[in-house]
């Protein structure tokens, strides 16, 4: 097994979620999938909610401004028109943003809210690796601070980590950072994600499967391991070369304690 050993002044672990934690499958397979299996339902139940028509309100906004672009689907206003009409516009304007991998923050909020439904009724549970939650607990053992840094926002985080196949797992978590903060492949983000904490760049280990988000880390001073899973991208020799790679989280040693993490 490959050890990787982390720097002494790091005191912080900063994590990625999918590809890292969770598998790619997951969020792929699974929850994707449910917005669009399910939207049309959960608009009918849920279409005379406020937080249902704010939602709609957001995605028709986003439509006006999408209006030029090849394909886009329109939702009309509401004028006591036909209720199902009104809803096939929105799940018809949804597949759409989907289908073109749009990450608009309407979208974002519905799924969000559709999230939420889901996981609080019991209707799925996130997955993670097997060798994540032990090695976050031995961590925290060993006095370091776990924190969260996803493109997806902080209230899908803590739903993840609140819902998983592994019980409610957020207390093991200090903090949850996303694209408010910045982007992932700019360096500025991770300075800014050093300040929230009060540590400096260096006292951060920073774990991802994607080395343009390492690349960019390292630029701020932030160390990296690159994370390989199953069905993640693959690596060119010259990363595989550069980077320390693990494919589990216990092969992470903290020389300090003297234990493997």
């Amino acid at each position: 097994m490959v050890v990787v050993s982390v720097p002494a002044e790091v005191t912080v672990i900063l994590l990625d979620i999918e590809g890292t934690t969770t598998p790619i499958a997951f969020v792929k397979d699974i929850l994707f999938p449910y917005i669009k299996e399910n939207v049309k339902e959960y608009l009918q139940t849920h279409w005379e909610e406020e937080e249902c028509q704010q939602d709609v309100s957001l995605l028709r906004k986003q439509a006006e401004e999408d209006a030029h672009l090849d394909g886009a689907v329109p939702i009309p206003v509401a004028s006591g028109g036909d209720v199902q009409q009104m809803i096939q516009a929105v799940v018809d304007n949804v597949s759409w943003q989907m289908s073109h991998d749009r990450k608009t923050t309407a979208l974002k909020q519905l799924q969000g809210h559709m999230w939420k439904a889901a996981f609080t009724a019991g209707r799925m549970k996130a997955e993670f690796f097997a060798d994540v939650v032990p090695a976050v607990r031995r961590w925290r053992d060993a006095g370091m601070k776990v924190y969260i840094y996803s493109s997806g926002s902080v209230e899908a985080q803590k739903l993840l980590f609140g819902h998983s196949t592994e019980g409610d797992i957020l207390e093991l978590i200090d903090g949850h950072f996303d694209t408010k903060i910045g982007h992932k492949v700019e360096s500025e983000s991770y300075r800014k994600i050093a300040d929230s904490i009060g540590c400096s760049t260096n006292n951060i280990l920073f774990l991802t499967d994607v080395t343009v988000e390492a690349s960019a880390a390292e630029e701020a001073d932030v160390h990296v391991a690159v994370v390989v899973r199953p069905g993640n991208a693959g690596l060119t020799d010259d990363e595989k070369t550069y980077y320390n790679l693990i494919s589990s989280f216990s092969e992470l040693y903290l020389p300090s304690t003297q234990s493997k993490v």
